[in-house]
C-alpha cells in the first residue's frame, strides 16, 4: 500500500469507483425504453483512467468482460483524444475495431476536471434494432453490411448539446425509432451520471489521491489474481467443439481450444478454429477475449476485482480471418453464438483438470429471437428482440438450474405481461421442456419452450441459434441434454425450421422454440433414486424415463419411490 494512502482510504475510493458505474447501470435501466435494455438488462457499464485502462466495470452481462475493454481505447484513440471536450460523447459500433455485433453500440465521455482529461466513462447497450435487411437486425446474412448501420467513431455529444444532424442521421437507418431513440438518450443519462460521480469522488478525494489509489488498485488486482492463479493447476488443455450449422450449409463450424496456465498467466490459443464464413457464425476478437476474461474469471476467487490488473493475465491468441477474429466483411451478427459455445469449449478443456469446478454441457448458445412489422394498432413500424434461456449443465455436487441464460449471458427472459402490453404479439406457451436434461449423478438444467403467436398481423420473424443438431455434452459419464429445436405452427401442419433464418410470417402463424437441456455430470444410475422421484413429481420427468435411465421405479399411483423394486433394477 503507498505511503500516501491508508487502507481504508483505499477500500472507500475503490469502492466508489465501481459504485460510479453501478450508478451509471441503474441510471440507464431506468432511463431506457426497451424491453431489451429496461428489462432483460442486456448492457454494461465501465470507467476507464487517462491512460484508457479499465479501472472499474459494471456487470449487467459478463460477455462485455472483455468488449468495452477492446472497443474504448481504440474508438478514443481513433478519434482523437485531444478533440472531446468537457461535456462531450462519442458513439460507435464498429465490429473491427474492437466492437461486437452491430445491435451492441458503446457511448464514450471523458471525464474532465479543470480543464484536463481525468478518465472516460462508457456504456454499451444492445439496441433492439441497427437497421439492415430484417427486423431487429439479426439474420443469416452473407455480409456486415446486411447487418445494419456501421458507425465509426463519431460525436453524437458536444458541450452536452446532442448533434442533431448526426442523430437524424443515424435513426434514419432503425425501424424502431421511437424506442431506440429513447434507449440512446439513455445511454447519454448514464454517462452524465458517471462523469457526475466521479467528479463528486475527486472534489472529495483530490486528483493525485484518486490516481494513486487507482494504480494501488491494478497493482493489487494482479496480486490477489496471480495468488489464484497459482492454485490452479499448470499445463495445456485442450478440446474441440462446433457450432452445428452456419446457416447456409450444413457444415459444422470447427471450434478449437487450448489453454495454457503458466506463471505468466492463462494463454487461450484458438488457431486451430476454422477460417471466418460468409455467414452469421463469426466472433469478433473483442467477443472472443470475452469469453476467455470470462473463463478465467469463473476459476478464480469472485471477490477478486475485474480491472486492468486482471486483464494482464489474459492472453488471446486467435489468427485474423478465423470465426474467432473476424475480419471484414464477415459478417459477425451471430458472433455470441460463437462466442458462447466456445466458453463451453475452454471449460471442457478444463474439466479433467478442474472436475470440481467446471459444469457439463450447457445451452451454450445466445438462442436470439428477433420479429418486427406493422404494428396494427398504431400503424408504425416496430421491432422485437430477445434470447430465450435454456437448460445449464449438471455440476460436481449440483444439477443444473432450469431454463437460464449459461455463461456470460446474464439477461433476463421478458415477462410475458410486459411482451403483450408493448408489442402486438401474444405468447401462447412458456413452460419447461419435459425431459430434456442430460441425466446423469447431477442431472442437466431443463430447456424453455416459448411460443410466439401473431393473430392479426404479417410478420418477418428471425430465428437465430444452434444445438437443433446435437445437445450439450455430458461429462464423466453423464448423458448429452436434448437438442433444441424450432417449430412452425406446432398445433396444425407443423413444419420443424432451421436455426439461422428469416421467415415471413402470416396472420395467425406461430413460431415455437423448445431450447436444449443441459448435459448430465456423472453416471446416471448413481443419481439419488430421492432426487429421481422429485423430478418426476414436478413433471420434469417422466416415469418411465425414471425406470429406464436412472432404472428408478416410481409407484404410478402415488409417484412415491419404490426402493425396493429400484434396489432390483440398479442390481440389474
Amino acid at each position: 500500500m503507498s505511503s500516501q494512502l491508508d487502507s481504508i482510504q483505499f477500500e472507500v475510493i475503490r469502492s466508489a469507483l465501481v459504485e460510479a458505474t453501478e450508478e451509471m447501470a441503474v441510471s440507464l435501466r431506468r432511463s431506457a425504453y426497451s424491453t431489451n435494455i429496461k428489462t432483460r438488462a442486456d448492457f454494461s457499464c465501465a470507467y476507464f483512467d487517462r491512460e484508457l485502462r479499465p479501472i472499474a466495470q459494471a456487470f449487467g452481462q459478463a460477455v462485455h468482460l472483455g468488449s468495452l475493454v477492446e472497443l474504448v481505447p481504440r474508438a478514443v484513440r481513433a478519434y482523437g483524444l485531444e478533440k472531446l471536450g468537457e461535456g462531450d460523447a462519442i458513439l460507435t459500433n464498429d465490429p473491427y475495431s474492437g466492437g461486437v455485433h452491430l445491435n451492441d453500440v458503446t457511448l464514450i465521455s471523458p471525464v474532465h476536471v479543470r480543464g484536463e482529461c481525468f478518465g472516460y466513462v462508457a456504456n454499451l447497450a444492445h439496441h433492439v434494432d441497427v437497421g439492415g435487411g430484417a427486423p431487429a437486425s439479426i439474420g443469416a446474412f452473407r455480409e456486415v453490411f446486411q447487418e445494419g448501420i456501421i458507425i465509426p467513431p463519431v460525436r453524437l455529444v458536444r458541450g452536452g448539446e446532442v448533434v442533431e444532424d448526426l442523430f437524424a442521421l443515424v435513426m434514419a437507418q432503425i425501424r424502431s425509432s421511437y424506442e431506440t431513440a429513447g434507449d440512446f438518450r439513455a445511454q447519454m443519462a448514464a454517462n452524465v451520471t458517471g462523469v457526475r460521480r466521479l467528479k463528486d469522488l475527486l472534489t472529495r478525494w483530490g486528483a493525485e489521491t484518486v490516481r494513486t489509489c487507482q494504480e494501488e488498485l491494478l497493482d493489487y488486482t494482479e496480486r490477489r489474481a496471480r495468488g489464484e492463479l497459482a492454485r490452479l493447476p499448470r499445463g495445456e488443455f485442450a478440446a474441440e467443439g462446433v457450432v452445428d450449422n452456419d446457416g447456409f450449409t450444413d457444415r459444422p463450424v470447427r471450434l478449437a481450444a487450448r489453454v495454457v496456465i503458466d506463471e505468466r498467466g492463462v494463454l487461450f490459443d484458438l488457431s486451430g478454429s476454422d477460417p471466418q464464413r460468409p455467414a452469421p457464425v463469426n466472433s469478433t476478437y473483442a467477443m472472443t477475449y470475452s469469453a476467455c476474461a470470462y473463463v478465467l474469471k469463473c476459476l478464480i476467487d469472485p471477490d477478486v476485482p475485474v480491472n486492468h490488473g486482471f486483464y494482464r493475465l489474459v492472453s488471446l491468441a486467435a489468427p485474423a480471418g478465423t470465426v474467432v477474429h473476424a475480419r471484414p466483411p464477415a459478417p459477425v451478427v451471430g458472433g455470441w453464438e460463437t462466442q458462447t459455445r466456445l466458453t463451453d469449449v475452454m471449460l471442457k478443456a478444463l474439466a479433467p483438470a478442474l472436475p470440481e469446478r467446471v459444469p457439463a454441457g450447457t445451452k451454450a448458445m445466445q438462442c436470439q429471437v428477433g420479429f418486427g412489422g406493422t404494428d396494427p394498432r398504431t400503424g408504425e413500424l416496430y421491432a422485437f428482440y430477445e434470447a430465450i434461456a435454456g437448460g445449464y449443465g449438471g455440476r460436481a455436487s449440483r444439477d443444473g438450474p432450469d431454463a437460464v441464460q449459461a455463461h456470460g449471458q446474464n439477461t433476463e427472459n421478458a415477462p410475458v405481461e410486459e411482451i403483450e402490453i408493448n408489442y402486438p404479439v401474444r405468447i401462447g406457451r412458456y413452460e419447461l421442456v419435459e425431459e430434456s436434461e442430460g441425466a446423469g449423478r447431477q442431472r442437466g438444467g431443463l430447456g424453455l419452450r416459448r411460443d410466439y403467436c401473431f393473430p392479426d398481423h404479417a410478420v418477418s420473424f428471425t430465428i437465430l441459434a444452434d444445438r437443433d443438431r446435437w445437445g450439450p455434452w455430458g461429462l464423466f459419464g453423464g448423458l448429452p441434454g436434448r437438442k433444441a429445436s424450432y417449430v412452425l405452427n406446432p398445433q396444425g401442419a407443423a413444419a420443424r425450421l432451421g436455426s439461422k433464418l428469416t421467415l415471413q410470417l402470416r396472420p395467425g402463424d406461430v413460431v415455437s422454440y423448445r431450447t436444449c437441456g443441459g448435459g448430465g455430470y456423472g453416471d446416471p444410475h448413481q443419481r439419488d433414486p430421492e432426487a429421481v422421484a422429485a423430478d418426476v413429481r414436478e413433471g420434469k420427468v417422466g416415469p418411465e424415463r425414471a425406470r429406464r435411465i436412472y432404472r428408478v421405479a416410481i409407484d404410478p399411483v402415488t409417484l412415491r419411490l419404490d426402493e425396493e423394486r429400484t434396489r432390483e433394477l440398479r442390481r440389474g
